[in-house]
């Protein structure tokens, strides 16, 4: 493979891009910010170049020489205390990278949305890639700027960029540092604070198979096409009495009613900004998300572009193993 420059390296669908892309051979170069841990992306043997999204002159020095972008960076939190950062991330660095892969003419760009763009399921009908959400139905400023965001793409594409969009749904895995808010549903249940549960449900995938398929995407994926990157529809209760299995831990047995929690988050934020930025302990835009049963058909990611399939249990166990080897269960969080 040629050299692809993979933005988001240091996240974790993004380093596991990196990954995958480095296991074909592939030359890899990373944007990384500065004071970013970057070691494990040393490791790999990714090339190393500094900056920063929001800077298109660094966004296009990082493209030099490049035939391939991948673009996974994104500013990924339930709960920010200025939005106008996220915005900044998301939407003016994602237009910053179409620019610049327009200008640089990379072969092919491989864009990295949310499946929280699209309409999830309605009764027992799934979304897919055809469902796109309405902006008013978006909870939270990450769904909006991945909104804003993937219009620029197609702003891009309509100009001739050759982009690929993909949509991955809940990925779990090894080397989910910080970590992101699915993975932090198994720390939870791994240290038990999980005493109850909301009547919600995701489609998890393994994140090995996410990153694999972000390669298919760049070799048959079809311009201005996407892709929802999935794999198991399953309930909050249906994926807590799976871990329950794997661990033998005792999985919550009481559902909580949603518009309590929805108050207590209400008043948990309110809170939280009274205390300068503090994270709250519940976030209201994760509250609010859990009010839809995320599932999803992932029928065209597997048919069309071979996606993988690997069992939800294995992708846990491989979850499960990484944080308790790496300090996250019994407070030992890094």
């Amino acid at each position: 493979m040629a050299r692809a420059l993979v933005t988001g390296a240091t996240g974790f669908i993004g380093y596991h891009i990196a990954r995958a892309l480095r296991e074909k051979g592939a030359d890899v170069r990373a944007l990384v910010r500065n004071g970013s841990d970057s070691s494990f992306l040393t490791a790999l043997g990714v090339e190393l170049h500094r900056g920063d999204l929001r800077d298109y002159s660094a966004v296009l020095d990082a493209m030099k020489g490049c035939d391939h972008v991948f673009h996974a960076a994104a500013d990924y939190r339930l709960w920010v205390p200025d939005p106008s950062a996220m915005y900044a991330t998301n939407v003016k660095g994602t237009a910053n990278v179409a620019r610049a892969a327009m200008e640089s003419g990379v072969a092919k760009v491989v864009y990295t949305s949310t499946v929280g763009v699209l309409r999830p399921a309605l009764g027992k009908q799934p979304g897919n890639e055809d469902t796109p959400a309405r902006f008013h139905d978006l909870a939270g400023h990450y769904k909006r700027s991945k909104f804003f965001a993937e219009r620029e793409i197609r702003r891009f594409i309509d100009k001739g960029l050759p982009a690929v969009i993909v949509y991955p749904t809940a990925p779990i895995g090894a080397m989910d540092k910080k970590p992101t808010p699915t993975g932090k549903i198994i720390v939870d249940f791994l240290n038990g604070k999980m005493p109850a549960y909301l009547n919600t449900g995701l489609n998890f995938v393994d994140v090995a198979d996410v990153a694999d398929a972000h390669v298919l995407a760049l070799e048959s994926g079809g311009v201005g096409e996407s892709y929802v990157l999935g794999n198991a529809n399953l309930t909050l209760k249906q994926f807590l009495d799976l871990l329950s299995r794997l661990t033998g831990k005792n999985a919550p047995r009481w559902r909580l009613p949603y518009r309590p929690v929805l108050c207590l988050a209400y008043i948990n934020e309110a809170f939280a900004r009274l205390a300068r930025g503090k994270t709250p302990a519940i976030p209201l835009d994760g509250v609010r998300m859990a009010r839809r049963f995320m599932f999803f058909d992932c029928t065209k990611a597997t048919q069309k572009l071979g996606m993988a399939q690997t069992p939800i249990d294995r992708a846990a166990i491989k979850a499960i193993d990484w944080y308790r080897r790496n300090g996250y269960v019994q407070g030992r969080s890094p």
